[in-house]
């Protein structure tokens, strides 16, 4: 882990993230005294899957009719 003052860090700003990124942390201090990590952040765990509902959801095929006139009168009502 390094440890650099705030002025180095704000003039070596790209060469710490390259750093961080591939693993190191780096702390960055005011007067000697720490106040920030740099640090890679975690991947995501989770994974999207596409089609795992495929074939168990049907749409109607009036799915796209116009609402019933008591439907569309309690939208207009409020």
């Amino acid at each position: 882990m390094e440890n650099v003052n705030i002025y180095d860090a704000k003039t070596r700003l790209s060469q710490l993230v390259d750093r961080a990124a591939s693993g190191e942390d780096v702390v960055v201090c005011r007067n000697g005294k720490p106040l920030v990590r740099i640090t890679r952040l975690e991947a995501s765990k989770r994974q999207v899957k596409f089609g795992v509902l495929k074939g168990k959801l049907t749409i109607p095929a009036d799915f796209d009719a116009p609402l019933p006139d008591e439907v569309l009168a309690s939208f207009e009502q409020g």
